[in-house]
């Protein structure tokens, strides 16, 4: 679990690119850092597609949190201009269409801002998939160098109980549909309301309720933040 850390060093070293060595060197949270100790920001991206190599980011959401308060006034929510169009199937999906893009800035004008944003900070995605591997192939096409860095996923979360757990194995012998660990049917588990879905900064709320929830049905205040960023 140190490898984190130790990353984080070599990358401050090496990277080309100021923002990112300011991002590095920032740091993280010591490997035994207490859940209640850690600051946290729900990160959501809407895109052009599922393919991170080919696709766009369009729009990201980010709130801060921590295990007692989710802090909307500092939330943020960008929209980007994507190099390569919308698609037909895309806009009816996300809901942003081609004219509320005109004016939007490309990722390289306020990446800055989205790092100082998460620097420091514990990220929390719902399908790390999107958020980490979209960010990094984005960051690369723009600096010539990517970005990394270790999330805790609440996707991830639900899939170890209801995907990899004993009761996930006794409903695929039985022939039973398994539990959904889409974000607004796992939210519905620990009695978290509805939200309106597909939008990033909701989305980002939405994930970080979820966190709180999950933390507080399984884990301790004091279990260390390793047992659960990947």
């Amino acid at each position: 679990m140190e490898r984190w850390a130790v990353q984080y060093q070599k990358l401050a070293l090496n990277v080309r690119d100021e923002r990112l060595r300011r991002f590095y060197q920032q740091g993280l949270p010591g490997v035994e850092t207490p859940l209640t100790d850690v600051s946290f920001v729900a990160l959501d991206f809407e895109t052009t597609g599922l393919d991170a190599e080919h696709d766009e980011i369009i729009s990201i959401g980010l709130v801060p949190f921590d295990l007692n308060r989710i802090r909307l006034r500092d939330s943020r929510y960008w929209l980007l201009k994507p190099r390569r169009e919308l698609t037909e199937t895309s806009v009816p999906f996300h809901g942003i269409t081609h004219s509320q893009l005109n004016d939007a800035p490309d990722l390289n004008q306020i990446l800055d801002e989205v790092l100082d944003e998460i620097a420091g900070k514990i990220v929390v995605v719902h399908y790390r998939y999107i958020e980490r591997e979209f960010f990094d192939a984005a960051v690369k096409r723009r600096l010539g160098e990517g970005i990394c860095f270790p999330v805790v996923d609440t996707m991830e979360q639900e899939a170890m109980l209801y995907r990899r757990g004993i009761v996930s194995r006794v409903k695929r012998l039985a022939g039973l549909k398994p539990e959904s660990i889409r974000l607004g049917d796992s939210r519905l588990r620990y009695n978290l309301p509805h939200y309106g879905q597909h939008h990033a900064l909701t989305d980002a709320v939405a994930t970080a309720e979820l966190l709180q929830a999950q933390i507080r049905h399984r884990y301790s205040e004091t279990t260390p933040i390793s047992d659960l960023w990947i």
